[in-house]
């Protein structure tokens, strides 16, 4: 069984990350593209929000010794082997993965009306992370 308490406070921190997120709704897009500390705030909590689901991802991996992910995509792909996100979500948060890496190896090539999109219209991506993953819990829970 996963360390539910470990579990706990890894969704707690996103949690928390995310809400700065949805809690920073004065932030227009004019805001976002003037002010190099709004974007940087964005751009932040957004990789820290992925950065968790990271962390939660290889948790289980790692708990329930599933293979080794060739990639931060591949560990997505893990957890739909497994049943932890279903076929219609993977894609979701196969691009999380590679918004991740863009943000972290090409910076300077990031591109502010996409990430404004996703500050703006995609933070329920995120939800619903932390929602497949306490379903699924549920189900291992139920049949142990």
């Amino acid at each position: 069984m996963v360390d539910k308490e470990l579990l706990s406070r890894k969704i707690s921190q996103l949690r928390e990350y995310l809400g700065a997120l949805q809690n920073a709704d004065d932030i227009t897009w004019k805001k976002y593209e003037n002010d190099l500390r709004e974007r940087a705030f964005v751009e932040r909590y957004l990789h820290l929000c992925i950065e968790k689901l990271i962390d939660i991802g290889n948790h289980l991996v790692s708990f329930h010794r599933w293979r080794e992910p060739e990639g931060y995509r591949d560990l997505f792909q893990i957890l739909h082997e497994n049943d932890v996100i279903p076929k219609e979500h993977l894609m979701t948060f196969q691009h999380m993965a590679s918004f991740r890496n863009m943000l972290v190896h090409h910076y300077e090539k990031t591109d502010d009306e996409i990430i404004f999109r996703i500050f703006t219209k995609h933070l329920n991506d995120f939800d619903l992370f932390i929602n497949l993953i306490k379903d699924w819990t549920k189900k291992q829970d139920a049949t142990r």
